[in-house]
């Protein structure tokens, strides 16, 4: 089921990002993740914020958090409740407004994705629920900080402005929707300017849930790949600031790049399981390069959402080939959750800046570990660093239920 957006007016602006900020495992910020994602470094390593000895999975990609966070509007009690999440959310947040150079604001919209929220917080209240009933210290501020509304809030405080919030929980969609919506918030005059991404820590609830549904790799993370064996979870967020471009030219503002055309829809064809034809998957892509007035001829490069398990993989590159046709054949894609693993609600947000970078700099992030293509492919995968002529780009972000996101970012010469 495809959804349509809201009618546009008679001439949409058009939207483009002047602010971008990221955290992954390969480090904080655009330059070294930029670094890392141009010559497919791999950011896994074994799991040490929990016990996994009894998991199947042993490894992840798990950020390295400084020890204190860059200064900003937020007191020392806010500081000391962020969680994990919380605190990624925050650096992004503060990286995209000072590239964006906005000033604080009222009624200034933000848009966030995540499925986990302050989820290591809920895991703390149960734990101490479980061993100290009767002890009700801290419980009600972890109760309060778990919930990703007050997360937003905090990012608020951060940099000073407010206005509405939306949080969008699509599982692993969810960043992608939310840059969608807040694309879709522009485009349909409700609003000039919209902080959008998408945030997920690791924590052993999630990890141990996809490990028991046997869906995590033991071995190497390689989407796409004919010997794949599963997908390895990671933690980051991404924050883009984005604003209609006689905004952004009113203040000489720097731009990112363009976001020109977004897709949403949702098969219902089972509750973790793809469609296995990708039927859904094609429709979005079609719908997405509708809104944007592009044809997939016109696109340089497809960062899919490439998780590297047998299912999502074969039912994406389907869809990808077939909505492709001709053009697949030279068609160059990869999957980024081959270096950062995946990073559930916040992995559309992250790889929309990926998307931005290789629009920037002129190169395609490659999937080191590739060895053989699924036969489904008909497309090639990047699997060398390689610099490249790159104007139009699309992402695909798929989650479990079959919710579909789509977006197709344009350079800005």
């Amino acid at each position: 089921m495809l959804f349509p957006l809201t009618p546009l007016p008679d001439t949409p602006p058009r939207v483009v990002i002047t602010g971008a900020g990221i955290v992954t495992a390969l480090g904080l910020g655009w330059k070294l993740n930029a670094a890392g994602f141009r010559v497919g470094r791999r950011a896994f390593r074994p799991v040490e914020l929990f016990d996994v000895s009894r998991q199947r999975a042993k490894i992840a990609a798990q950020v390295d958090l400084p020890k204190t966070l860059p200064p900003s509007h937020l007191s020392q009690r806010q500081l000391g409740r962020l969680d994990r999440a919380g605190k990624m959310l925050v650096l992004a947040a503060q990286e995209a407004w000072q590239q964006a150079g906005w000033e604080a604001a009222d009624n200034l919209p933000l848009v966030l994705g995540t499925t986990a929220g302050g989820m290591t917080l809920g895991e703390a209240y149960y734990r101490q629920a479980l061993r100290q009933p009767a002890r009700q210290r801290q419980q009600a501020t972890r109760a309060i900080y778990y919930q990703p509304p007050v997360q937003a809030r905090l990012v608020f405080d951060a940099l000073g402005f407010s206005g509405p919030i939306t949080i969008i929980s699509n599982a692993c969609a969810s960043g992608g929707n939310a840059l969608g919506h807040a694309w879709d918030l522009i485009r349909t005059g409700q609003a000039e300017r919209v902080v959008a991404g998408g945030y997920d820590a690791l924590g052993e609830m999630v990890f141990s849930g996809f490990d028991s549904l046997q869906a995590l790799s033991p071995t190497v993370c390689r989407p796409f790949d004919a010997a794949r064996d599963g997908l390895a979870l990671g933690e980051g967020a991404a924050v883009v600031n984005l604003e209609t471009l006689e905004s952004a030219r009113r203040r000489g503002a720097e731009i990112l790049g363009e976001l020109i055309g977004y897709g949403t829809s949702i098969d219902g064809h089972h509750l973790t399981q793809p469609h296995p034809q990708g039927s859904t998957t094609l429709s979005v892509m079609k719908q997405a390069c509708a809104t944007a007035g592009v044809t997939p001829g016109e696109i340089d490069y497809l960062n899919a959402h490439g998780t590297g398990t047998a299912l999502n993989d074969s039912s994406e590159a389907l869809a990808i080939s077939e909505w492709a046709g001709q053009r697949a054949a030279t068609l160059p894609v990869s999957s980024t959750k081959a270096s950062i693993g995946h990073l559930l609600g916040g992995a559309g947000a992250v790889e929309a800046v990926v998307c931005l970078m290789a629009l920037r700099e002129q190169w395609l992030p490659p999937e080191i570990e590739f060895e053989t293509p699924d036969p489904a492919c008909k497309f090639p995968i990047v699997h060398q660093p390689q610099d490249a002529r790159v104007n139009v780009v699309l992402s695909n972000s798929f989650g479990f239920g079959g919710v579909n996101a789509t977006l197709i970012f344009r350079r800005w010469a």
